[in-house]
């Protein structure tokens, strides 16, 4: 009977000492997985960020896209007006020039 006790009690310490194990190797796992996961946050958050500064950058470089455009038509525009006032005075002087 005392063997029969002394071999309960390791099996229940065994026993017990095997729930323990698995006990922390569940904890090591759920404590990796969150840690992954959090990981994997931290690179969406990362991504999303040089993603929204990348967006900023192009939106930049179409603006000043843009504005060189429209200052390019412009100074076109400008010319063309300037030309067409050199124009006219030339014709305007001709003019002058025949009725004398």
């Amino acid at each position: 009977m005392k063997h029969f006790s002394l071999i309960m009690c390791a099996t229940a310490a065994f026993f017990f000492a095997g729930c323990d194990r698995d006990r922390a190797t569940i904890e090591q796992n759920k404590e990796a997985t969150k840690n992954a996961i959090n990981n994997e946050k931290d690179a969406v958050n990362a991504a999303a960020r040089d993603a929204k500064k990348q967006t900023e950058i192009d939106a930049d470089l179409r603006k000043a896209k843009i504005e060189a455009t429209k200052d390019s038509v412009q100074a076109q525009l400008d010319a063309d007006k300037k030309k067409a006032e050199a124009e006219a005075r030339l014709q305007k002087a001709k003019a002058d020039a025949e009725k004398k």
